[in-house]
Protein backbone atom coordinates (compact mmCIF):
# COMPACT_ATOMS: atom_id res chain seq x y z
CA UNK A 1 0.00 0.00 0.00
CA UNK A 2 1.30 3.45 -0.86
CA UNK A 3 1.32 5.94 1.97
CA UNK A 4 -0.97 8.86 1.17
CA UNK A 5 0.71 12.25 0.73
CA UNK A 6 0.56 14.44 3.83
CA UNK A 7 1.30 18.11 3.24
CA UNK A 8 3.11 20.35 5.75
CA UNK A 9 0.12 21.86 7.56
CA UNK A 10 -1.55 18.44 7.59
CA UNK A 11 1.63 16.96 9.07
CA UNK A 12 1.53 19.48 11.94
CA UNK A 13 -2.09 18.43 12.50
CA UNK A 14 -1.09 14.75 12.42
CA UNK A 15 1.60 15.35 15.05
CA UNK A 16 -1.15 16.46 17.41
CA UNK A 17 -3.35 13.53 16.43
CA UNK A 18 -0.57 10.94 16.88
CA UNK A 19 0.19 12.30 20.34
CA UNK A 20 -3.43 12.21 21.56
CA UNK A 21 -5.24 9.51 19.60
CA UNK A 22 -7.82 8.19 19.82
CA UNK A 23 -9.38 11.60 20.38
CA UNK A 24 -12.79 13.18 19.99
CA UNK A 25 -12.94 15.57 17.07
CA UNK A 26 -14.11 18.37 19.37
CA UNK A 27 -11.04 17.93 21.56
CA UNK A 28 -8.88 17.93 18.44
CA UNK A 29 -10.47 21.25 17.41
CA UNK A 30 -9.45 22.75 20.77
CA UNK A 31 -5.87 21.45 20.49
CA UNK A 32 -5.53 22.73 16.92
CA UNK A 33 -6.79 26.14 17.98
CA UNK A 34 -4.28 26.25 20.87
CA UNK A 35 -1.27 24.82 19.02
CA UNK A 36 -1.85 25.85 15.41
CA UNK A 37 -4.15 28.86 15.71
CA UNK A 38 -6.76 27.15 13.53
CA UNK A 39 -10.48 27.89 13.42
CA UNK A 40 -12.75 24.93 14.07
CA UNK A 41 -13.84 24.91 10.42
CA UNK A 42 -10.20 24.50 9.33
CA UNK A 43 -9.71 21.52 11.63
CA UNK A 44 -12.90 19.83 10.43
CA UNK A 45 -11.89 20.45 6.81
CA UNK A 46 -8.49 18.82 7.41
CA UNK A 47 -10.12 15.86 9.20
CA UNK A 48 -12.46 15.38 6.21
CA UNK A 49 -9.65 15.74 3.65
CA UNK A 50 -7.31 13.31 5.45
CA UNK A 51 -10.16 10.86 5.98
CA UNK A 52 -10.92 10.89 2.25
CA UNK A 53 -7.25 10.19 1.49
CA UNK A 54 -7.02 7.30 3.97
CA UNK A 55 -4.71 9.00 6.48
CA UNK A 56 -7.20 8.87 9.34
CA UNK A 57 -10.68 7.75 10.20
CA UNK A 58 -13.41 9.65 12.00
CA UNK A 59 -16.03 7.30 13.39
CA UNK A 60 -18.66 8.58 15.80
CA UNK A 61 -16.55 11.72 16.33
CA UNK A 62 -13.52 9.65 17.41
CA UNK A 63 -10.48 10.38 15.25
CA UNK A 64 -7.67 7.83 14.85
CA UNK A 65 -4.82 7.58 12.39
CA UNK A 66 -4.58 4.92 9.71
CA UNK A 67 -0.99 5.89 8.85
CA UNK A 68 1.84 6.14 11.36
CA UNK A 69 4.32 8.96 11.78
CA UNK A 70 7.10 6.61 10.63
CA UNK A 71 5.20 5.74 7.46
CA UNK A 72 4.60 9.40 6.60
CA UNK A 73 8.23 10.33 7.27
CA UNK A 74 9.53 7.39 5.23
CA UNK A 75 7.27 8.29 2.28
CA UNK A 76 8.45 11.90 2.43
CA UNK A 77 12.12 10.86 2.45
CA UNK A 78 11.53 8.41 -0.42
CA UNK A 79 9.89 11.16 -2.47
CA UNK A 80 12.69 13.62 -1.68
CA UNK A 81 15.46 11.18 -2.61
CA UNK A 82 13.61 10.15 -5.77
CA UNK A 83 12.87 13.67 -7.01
CA UNK A 84 15.91 15.65 -5.90
CA UNK A 85 18.73 13.08 -5.86
CA UNK A 86 17.90 10.78 -8.79
CA UNK A 87 16.87 8.05 -6.33
CA UNK A 88 20.48 7.83 -5.10
CA UNK A 89 20.79 7.37 -1.34
CA UNK A 90 24.58 8.03 -1.37
CA UNK A 91 24.01 11.32 -3.23
CA UNK A 92 21.35 12.30 -0.70
CA UNK A 93 23.63 11.50 2.26
CA UNK A 94 26.53 13.40 0.68
CA UNK A 95 24.32 16.46 0.18
CA UNK A 96 22.83 16.17 3.66
CA UNK A 97 26.21 16.02 5.37
CA UNK A 98 28.01 18.54 3.15
CA UNK A 99 27.06 21.54 5.28
CA UNK A 100 26.25 19.78 8.53
CA UNK A 101 28.67 18.48 11.14
CA UNK A 102 28.06 14.81 11.85
CA UNK A 103 28.98 13.77 15.38
CA UNK A 104 30.83 10.61 16.29
CA UNK A 105 27.68 9.36 18.02
CA UNK A 106 25.64 9.89 14.85
CA UNK A 107 28.29 8.10 12.78
CA UNK A 108 28.19 5.17 15.21
CA UNK A 109 24.39 5.02 14.97
CA UNK A 110 24.52 5.13 11.16
CA UNK A 111 27.15 2.38 11.14
CA UNK A 112 24.93 0.21 13.35
CA UNK A 113 22.06 0.67 10.88
CA UNK A 114 24.32 -0.28 7.95
CA UNK A 115 25.68 -3.30 9.82
CA UNK A 116 22.14 -4.42 10.60
CA UNK A 117 21.16 -4.27 6.92
CA UNK A 118 24.29 -6.14 5.87
CA UNK A 119 23.36 -8.95 8.24
CA UNK A 120 19.93 -9.17 6.63
CA UNK A 121 18.09 -7.41 9.41
CA UNK A 122 16.46 -4.05 9.66
CA UNK A 123 16.49 -1.12 12.01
Amino acid sequence: MNTPKVFESEYRFCLILWEHEPIKSGELVILCKEQLGWKSSTTYTVIKRLSERGVLKNENTIVTSLVSKDEVQAAEIDELVEKKFDASLPTFIAAFTKHRKVTEKELDEIQQIIDGFRKGGSV
